[in-house]
């Protein structure tokens, strides 16, 4: 059984259950707490794109960090038995355009080939990028983090005081520190005022049952068609400032639009839409680490790459809670770079 700190992780997505996975591996006691632990969120209705070429290639580059945080989920997957599928991605369009895709991804040092597909539609192919299926993996972290010890508890934390975390629904939990991984989720900011600084961004993502078989993560600039064990999955918008989960039927059909390099006959399948709302920082990095009140440490704002920085967000929470000094990643990381101070000229990413 754990034998070392007491940590309260209020939320339970991607980020919260590998934090609990890896904190109760090292030992210690850590209660989850969550209102709903099957709910939509964010990280349930995702594709679980872990896929640092193309990500840092269309949405702002920082390839040498997320390839290392991919470098941490091969070992990961293998401890909680959750399968990652190891097929590649390729983004589809004109010839010129795949020809711009290669080029810049073998600038960031990924291996890339060109490939003709035919009827004018060209791919970059690059074997590096990975997906992991979300419902299989909340589910294989959960479990293992119980056979470590960890407890699972269905609430809401609402505050933390005197080393003691506040429940609402369940009983207060006595707990040396608090981490919190509630997504996009602001309610704490009376104990976390970091968390003002966060953006919600909207994400409608796709399913359609048994449309195809057997195929990579199929991508252009902003659109991408994949499959996990639930379907093949057409995603994701970004829709900035919005936070509710209701879903637009002119944002699925501009979706299915856009996505029609992807793949022909899109529009005829029997697509099933869905919404999360995801939360950005203003540099578009997660917000990880100790915050302002004592024994309140962050973990939130991985924006769209949720799943792929998962583990690297748990290895800096693990560190701080046990009082090591910073790595390079936890100073990149640092919840105080948000501070009021030092937030002139910053935009939300």
């Amino acid at each position: 059984m754990p034998s070392g700190l007491k940590i309260v992780i209020a939320g339970a997505g991607a980020t919260g259950r590998t934090v609990a996975y890896v904190l109760t591996r090292a030992g210690h006691a850590v209660s989850v707490v969550d209102p709903d632990f099957e709910g939509a969120n964010a990280s349930r209705i995702a594709a679980g794109m872990l896929a640092p070429a193309f990500e840092a290639l269309f949405d702002g580059g920082r390839y040498e960090l997320l390839h290392a945080a991919l470098g941490l989920w091969r070992p990961l997957a293998r401890e909680i038995g959750a399968p990652v599928a190891w097929d590649g991605g390729m983004a589809v369009g004109t010839k010129v355009q795949a020809e711009g895709w290669a080029a810049g991804l073998a600038a960031q040092g990924a291996e890339v080939e060109l490939r003709d597909l035919g009827w004018d539609r060209w791919g970059a192919f690059c074997d590096e990028d990975r997906q992991i299926d979300p419902t299989l993996a909340l589910q294989a972290l959960r479990q293992s983090a119980e056979r470590l010890g960890a407890r699972f508890v269905t609430g809401r934390v609402t505050g933390c005081a005197g080393g003691v975390v506040q429940v609402d629904g369940a009983d207060a939990i006595v707990a040396d520190a608090l981490v919190i991984a509630t997504g996009d989720g602001r309610d704490l900011v009376a104990i976390a005022p970091e968390l003002a600084a966060l953006t919600p961004i909207k994400g409608h993502i796709l399913r359609a049952d048994n449309a195809f078989s057997g195929i990579p993560v199929v991508r252009s600039s902003d659109v991408y068609l994949c499959r996990t064990t639930k379907g093949t999955f057409l995603g994701a918008t970004m829709e900035v400032g919005r936070d509710d989960s209701e879903v637009d039927p002119a944002v699925v059909a501009d979706l299915l639009a856009r996505a029609a390099i992807l793949s022909d006959g899109l529009q005829r399948l029997n697509w099933t839409a869905s919404a999360g709302v995801r939360a950005a920082t203003p540099d578009g990095l997660p917000m990880v680490g100790a915050g302002a009140t004592d024994g309140v440490i962050l973990a939130v704002g991985a924006r769209r790459n949720g799943w792929l920085l998962a583990p690297m967000i748990a290895e800096v929470v693990l560190n701080a809670v046990e009082g090591r000094a910073k790595s390079p990643v936890a100073e990149l990381f640092d919840p105080n770079r948000f501070a009021p101070n030092r937030l002139a000229g910053l935009s939300p990413g």
